[in-house]
């Protein structure tokens, strides 16, 4: 399919893609987040444990990041359009088939393997696409797509459990499936550019510094749409490789409150009702969290990876303080507190990416960037799960998530420092250079 413009028009049909994301990502991200609501059904029909529940979401988040270096292929060879609507499918499957709920595994399968594709599949392209779409106003218009979740989780907390009372877990699950279709409806609008979508794009001539010579053109000219879609030398970057270490431990921590916030209301007495309140609290915040942090990063006052480094700074300490609420108010007191610094930090982090490699190499590395971070979101429910298991109170598995995204901080201050050394030294190159020009001449002048 041919696209009628090269260059991100940043705004027109772009704000279309941007509404399309916003349901992507409530459709695919706030199912997932919600998600905790299914936990206490499925774990007490099955008799497991915590941590043996926890794996059924560990399982999608792994596949949520795993399938997302192939969900950027297919978008290079069969646009973002069709990877979308695919994953609509794949989503509606993993839900339609788990309705069944044979067994734990059959569990790990469907509502793990297949949703965490079709949530890769969805939404992978619908965040990508809108970076192609924007380039002033990137910051904003990821902030408004990914707002998405928060909108939708805050009527999929009260709506699963209303759903989950009247139909049962299994009923719930098969609807929830059927409201997933629509993301393909949404995958439909979004028309790709040249830009980003087509093989063709990768041939294009970049501008050269000069003393390079041509080869570098050739290089680009030459250069395999495999190298444009999952370039393996991103590897060798060191302010790569340390933002995805940041990746790996965050992903340990952001899916271990949703998933126990509603557990622990139930061990502190908490009716149902107001259990699933709190995932609303927690999507409001969320939402209010993205949409300034975007406002914000637009206006350029602040350094993006500095202000990512502040949020989950605190982050990290309201996870720190919710495990001593002992009330409903108290507990919905510090879930604001999270959700509103999640909000933000979920708006900047892609931008920051976007930052750190430049978008010749976006869709690549936010593929790479996924599969890496994979690691932390298999390993993080399941350990946290582990750790609940051991203390018998889910406070523990809000420490463990806590503790991880201080550790996760420490890399990004180092990504800061290496970032600023190399633009001190990049200009101190420049300012020799230019006192080294004028000689030259002189000596010519010298000569003749």
């Amino acid at each position: 399919m041919q696209a009628k413009d090269s260059n991100p028009p940043d705004g027109g049909y772009g704000w279309v893609v941007v509404v399309s994301a916003f349901m992507v990502m409530g459709l695919t991200v706030a199912v997932l987040k919600t998600f905790g609501l299914f936990f206490v059904e499925i774990q007490q029909h099955f008799d497991g444990l915590a941590s043996t529940t926890s794996w059924i979401t560990s399982v999608t988040i792994a596949i949520f990041h795993l399938g997302a270096p192939v969900a950027s292929s297919l978008c290079v060879r069969y646009t973002h359009r069709a990877v979308v609507i695919t994953g609509g499918l794949l989503a509606f499957s993993g839900m339609a088939l788990g309705f069944f709920g044979l067994s734990m595994i059959w569990m790990y399968v469907t509502t793990g393997f297949l949703q965490g594709l079709g949530i890769s599949f969805s939404w992978t392209p619908a965040i990508s696409i809108v970076s192609h779409y924007f380039s002033k106003k990137r910051a904003l218009a990821n902030a408004i797509a990914s707002a998405g979740e928060c909108a939708f989780a805050f009527t999929f907390g009260p709506f699963f459990q209303w759903l989950i009372s009247q139909y049962g877990w299994k009923g719930a699950l098969l609807i929830t499936g059927g409201i997933q279709l629509n993301i393909c409806a949404c995958g439909v609008l979004m028309r790709p550019l040249t830009s980003s979508c087509l093989p063709k794009a990768s041939h294009s001539k970049t501008e050269i510094p000069p003393g390079n010579g041509a080869s570098r053109t050739d290089k680009e000219d030459k250069s395999p749409i495999i190298h444009k879609t999952f370039n393996w030398m991103l590897l060798r970057r060191p302010e790569f490789v340390l933002y995805t270490i940041f990746g790996i431990l965050a992903a340990m921590s952001f899916f271990v409150p949703p998933l126990f916030l509603v557990p622990l209301s139930h061990s502190l007495g908490i009716d149902e009702s107001w259990a699933a309140s709190l995932l609303s609290i927690l999507a409001v915040m969320d939402f209010a969290g993205r949409l300034l942090c975007g406002w914000y990063v637009n206006l350029r006052v602040t350094k993006t990876i500095h202000l990512l480094a502040m949020t989950i700074t605190l982050i990290s300490t309201s996870l720190m303080l919710l495990p001593l609420a002992n009330n409903y108010l108290s507990l919905a007191l510090f879930t604001g507190f999270y959700g509103f610094f999640f909000g933000t930090t979920v708006a900047v982090h892609i931008t920051v990416l976007a930052d750190i490699v430049g978008m010749p190499e976006f869709d690549s590395a936010l593929g790479l960037f996924m599969l890496i971070r994979s690691t932390g979101g298999f390993v993080g429910p399941p350990l946290a799960g582990l750790i609940v298991d051991v203390a018998g109170d889910y406070r523990a598995g809000f420490y463990m998530a806590g503790a991880t995204l201080i550790l996760s901080a420490g890399f990004l201050v180092t990504l800061d420092q290496l970032q600023q050394r190399k633009e001190r030294g990049s200009q101190t190159i420049i300012k020799s250079e230019k006192s080294t020009l004028p000689y030259p001449s002189l000596h010519l002048l010298k000569h003749q």
